[in-house]
């Protein structure tokens, strides 16, 4: 399939190529580094040959929420956010920009929302998990009523939020000693950005905000899969409850997943059969993954046409404020 459209599309600016953790082996990291720092000829080549008409460009996790001052969060995010823009403004028909926001400051977040939407004409938010608190041994969760101001903007602007993983922090890691093996893409991740979710749909965030759209990458980080037990157990809870609506009501209504990093048809199957083809979106992971296996496998997997065209295209640009009409390669 040509011109797809993918935004779980990770770049970086010098000022965080020292920030980034190992997240693959340091020899892989190398190559890894290079490819995020480009946005110009291998990028571009890349996605070419993988029928990727259109990239909404992330910060590459932690970024801006593993920054422990909220002032120079707010600072550090207002000039990645003009980076971006300055990117989009040289390759507008092959690159969107995903907003990273200093949500260390809730109001200086709200704010650069709104900056970011209206006058630099952003179409999503990428935000790389909890934010760190001043003392950095701490995290911010956006279920906390401080957020509440952010989400209510967030719904008005129409924009989604795409909720994207990070390690947990030290202090929060200890099942995972002496296995570093398990940190990052291969669990640690889902375990971290599935709780998230779940914190945010167990506040009574979508009562309040019921238009709000949150995409999760990786097919939706296993809780397609495991919503009937956790809707099923919570029920059993009572006036634990802060929310009104059943769970699995809020994963269909506000939530979407994206291919990124999940190549498997029968994962697939499973979003497609619990959220339905219009809550299926494609993204590629780049550079972590491949975009050309990511596209091989997609071009070809067991799905109907029309639901490959929704995937791939015809729903980001139902849920994306801003995207250009015309997209792709013209001398393609």
């Amino acid at each position: 399939m040509e011109q797809k459209i993918a935004f779980e599309e990770h770049f970086n600016t010098p000022e965080f190529d020292k920030n980034i953790p190992d997240y693959v082996r340091p020899e892989q990291m190398v190559e890894i580094r290079a490819k995020l720092l480009d946005v110009a000829d291998a990028r571009l080549r890349e996605m070419d040959a993988a029928g990727v008409g259109y990239s909404l460009l992330s910060h590459n996790a932690p970024g801006i929420q593993g920054v422990d001052d909220p002032e120079d969060a707010v600072k550090l995010a207002r000039q990645t956010n003009d980076t971006i823009a300055q990117i989009v403004a040289d390759s507008p028909a092959r690159y969107g920009g995903m907003a990273t926001l200093p949500m260390q400051d809730a109001q200086g977040a709200t704010e650069e929302l709104d900056r970011c939407v209206t006058q630099l004409g952003f179409p999503g938010v990428m935000l790389n998990g909890f934010s760190n608190t001043p003392d950095g041994k701490g995290a911010w969760y956006y279920d906390h009523e401080r957020y509440l101001p952010f989400w209510e903007r967030a719904e008005s602007l129409g924009v989604p939020v795409y909720l994207h993983p990070r390690n947990p922090l030290p202090a929060n890691a200890g099942i995972y000693e002496g296995h570093p093996e398990l940190m990052g893409a291969v669990w640690a991740f889902t375990v971290e950005t599935a709780t998230h979710a779940l914190r945010l749909m167990t506040s009574g965030l979508f009562d309040r905000f019921p238009d709000l759209k949150i995409i999760l990458g990786h097919l939706g980080e296993c809780l397609t899969f495991n919503m009937w037990r956790i809707e099923h157990r919570v029920n059993s809870m009572g006036d634990l409850r802060k929310f009104n609506r059943p769970l699995g009501t809020y994963l269909r209504e506000n939530f979407y997943v994206t291919v990124s990093g999940n190549f498997h048809t029968p994962a697939l199957h499973n979003a497609l059969a619990e959220l339905g083809p219009e809550h299926v979106l494609f993204s590629t992971d780049y550079p972590y993954e491949s975009m050309r296996v990511a596209s091989d496998w997609f071009d070809t997997t067991d799905i109907s046409e029309s639901d490959r065209q929704l995937i791939g295209q015809t729903n980001a640009r139902r849920i994306f404020p801003n995207l250009p009409v015309q997209i792709g390669n013209p001398a393609a």
